[in-house]
């Protein structure tokens, strides 16, 4: 039987159309993702003489989780904290498998990063460890906990180095008190906090991303921003994930799964490193020591017990930071 003519050419229009994908991401991840893009598309191109286009949305991670459990059509999600994409998978109605964890390797961290501080010129408040953030007349910049992932791991990497120092949690919390009573602003996402920070230039300190806080030193290289490690940090985890429904939907599973395995090949570790995230594969990290020097860190599992312990505790509506930044206890 032959096909009429319009079912040829729409046939064929599908066979021939160029694939696509959408990658949901979170602020600080832009560069980095534009070249993995181009990376990711030259080898699919290489092992399938097929043309890939990746698109890329960026927001807050959790404002991001929140649009892809709302309709946003993106076939991966590679967010700030593996929070974000277990409530996708909650309350996406199938979006993502609940067992997204165990399809790529380290939990499907591909690279790692942590909180760093970002300071002026000279670094005129001394500012050298967490406790120097509330000394007085300290203006501390630093995104919102309830809208970004940054934001969330800054602050838990603040309350984890209060609890240890401190002894106990009411110490911490004051701790944690004090330190947001120094924040003027808090934008929506890490990106908006670096922009406030370092275009509006507001603010003697910055909480960071490590990669975002070599961005802004590279970028605002006039203006001598620098680098400031403290004591000890926290181990951020970026998680990355298929949106089930979605690449089902679209016919792209195959793409989208080869895409986040990209991410653990040497070329993806490599980029990642370039970008100042943290390889896992031990051998690139070791080939980038000197950007990304040892530091102490503790995880978000040995201190708080887990995102969800720590989400339910202080980022939850009526939590402790709604407590503390609206001056209840």
């Amino acid at each position: 039987m032959r096909l009429a003519p319009l079912l040829v050419l729409l046939w064929c229009a599908r066979v021939s159309a160029e694939p696509e994908l959408l990658n949901a991401s979170y602020d600080p991840t832009r560069e980095l993702y534009q070249e993995v893009n181009v990376a990711f598309a030259r080898a699919w191109r290489a092992k399938t003489r097929q043309q890939v286009t990746v698109h890329q949305s960026h927001t807050g991670s959790g404002k991001q989780a929140r649009a892809v459990i709302d309709g946003l059509e993106a076939d991966v999600v590679t967010l700030a904290l593996s929070y974000d994409i277990d409530a996708i998978a909650e309350k996406g109605k199938g979006l993502v498998d609940p067992a997204w964890r165990k399809r790529l390797p380290n939990r499907s961290t591909p690279y790692t990063s942590t909180i760093v501080f970002v300071v002026r010129r000279g670094n005129p408040q001394k500012i050298a460890d967490w406790s120097d953030l509330i000394r007085p007349g300290t203006v501390v910049i630093a995104p919102n906990p309830k809208t970004s992932g940054g934001a969330r791991w800054a602050y838990l990497a603040a309350y984890g180095w209060a609890l240890r120092q401190l002894g106990d949690d009411a110490k911490a919390t004051d701790f944690i008190v004090q330190l947001y009573k120094r924040v003027p602003v808090l934008d929506s996402g890490a990106r908006g906090s670096a922009t406030t920070f370092a275009q509006r230039r507001m603010g003697h300190v910055l909480l960071a991303w490590e990669n975002e806080a070599e961005l802004l030193r590279r970028e605002f290289a006039r203006d001598g921003l620098e680098i400031v490690r403290p004591s000890t940090s926290i181990l951020a985890e970026p998680p990355v994930a298929l949106v089930d429904q979605n690449v089902d939907r679209h016919g792209t599973r195959a793409l989208a799964q080869a895409y986040l395995e990209f991410l653990y090949t040497e070329e993806g570790q490599a980029l990642a490193a370039k970008h100042h995230f943290r390889p896992i594969d031990p051998a690139v990290l070791a080939a980038h020591a000197e950007d990304l020097p040892a530091m102490t860190l503790f995880s978000i599992d040995e201190v708080f017990g887990g995102w969800k312990q720590a989400q339910a505790r202080h980022f939850a509506d009526g939590g402790v930071f709604d407590r503390i930044y609206t001056g209840g206890r």
